[in-house]
């Protein structure tokens, strides 16, 4: 018996492994504001290690509880920097997302846990497909890990919102409103390409769709290189894809994934509810911390001060 097997079994949990590099099944809990301080604990470690963890049968699960359970794990954010008229507490995803992206990546304190529920969903379609931001840093050859570790990127949310394709049940009066709200303010934050993890110690890729250029490169370059970097996050091998239910809950460690909601669904309505923790700023290898150009998220979260597991303590 491994060390976290021996953790899971003592908190009461199982962990089915779903994928080599990303997710899991966790079973034997009931989500809510009531789950004891061990199988917290287990739950934590699950996520640190396998980035995405999907709990199913969660039918009693209501806002309420989603918000409480998620308290447990850290500090909820609001539910978004710049839209805010879905409320303080839960963001009301529609549609599906239909890029690849990190949440909330063009601000400096990134989330670093979602908690998202399934609400209403379509008769077919409308997976979320999950890619491991380590693994694809662990499988960089030596040449490349010298160049990203010393990259920086910049991070915007007037990112081309177009060009992301469409988003099923969503109407274009809906999306581009939606649009306006999400870049009523800009912000902008200059990120490590590569960042260090503050509870494992692991080195990830801090990428995706918010990223507008590379300091220091030209254009052509930028293009070249974040089609590279980002073909090596997105490999199949390195990917976990969930068909959502009924009743179903997802976590993922956004300090070491990225996600796409795929918008196959057609114009039939697709709903999930989701519940952001605050993180810390980023910081790569040599100890340097991200920097904001533009905007003020002071009011989106605290900054947490991060903790190390024990399990990757040094």
């Amino acid at each position: 018996m491994t060390l976290t097997q021996g953790i899971y079994r003592d908190a009461g949990i199982t962990v089915e492994k779903l994928g080599e590099h990303i997710g899991a099944r966790i079973d034997g809990v009931e989500l809510g504001g009531d789950v004891p301080a061990e199988r917290v604990e287990a739950i934590r470690i699950a996520l640190a290690v396998n980035k995405v963890l999907v709990f199913t049968g969660q039918h009693r699960l209501d806002d309420a509880g989603q918000y409480a359970f998620a308290g447990l794990l850290g500090e909820p954010t609001l539910p978004h920097p710049t839209v805010t008229s879905h409320g303080t507490e839960l963001l009301n995803l529609e549609g599906a997302a239909n890029g690849w992206h990190t949440d909330v990546t063009f601000v400096d304190r990134i989330p670093k846990v979602s908690v998202l529920r399934a609400v209403t969903l379509p008769s077919y379609g409308g997976a979320t497909t999950w890619a491991s931001t380590v693994a694809a840093y662990e499988q960089l050859p030596t040449p490349l890990r010298a160049l990203v570790e010393d990259l920086w990127a910049i991070h915007t949310n007037l990112y081309d919102y177009a060009s992301a394709g469409a988003s099923g049940g969503v109407s274009a009066e809906r999306r581009a409103a939606y649009y306006s709200e999400f870049t009523h303010s800009e912000y902008e934050t200059l990120h490590p390409v590569v960042r260090v993890h503050p509870e494992t110690g692991e080195r990830s890729l801090l990428l995706g769709q918010f990223v507008k250029s590379f300091d220091g490169l030209g254009g052509s370059e930028f293009a070249a290189l974040i089609q590279l970097l980002q073909a090596r996050i997105t490999k199949l091998e390195n990917t976990f894809r969930w068909n959502w239910r009924l009743g179903d809950v997802a976590i993922w460690d956004n300090r070491a994934t990225q996600h796409y909601g795929i918008a196959d669904f057609g114009q039939q309505r697709r709903e999930l509810h989701r519940v952001t923790l605050a993180g810390d700023v980023p910081v790569d290898v040599h100890g340097r911390s991200s920097q904001v150009l533009k905007g003020d998220a002071s009011h989106y979260s605290v900054i947490e001060e991060p903790r190390r597991l024990e399990l990757f303590a040094a």
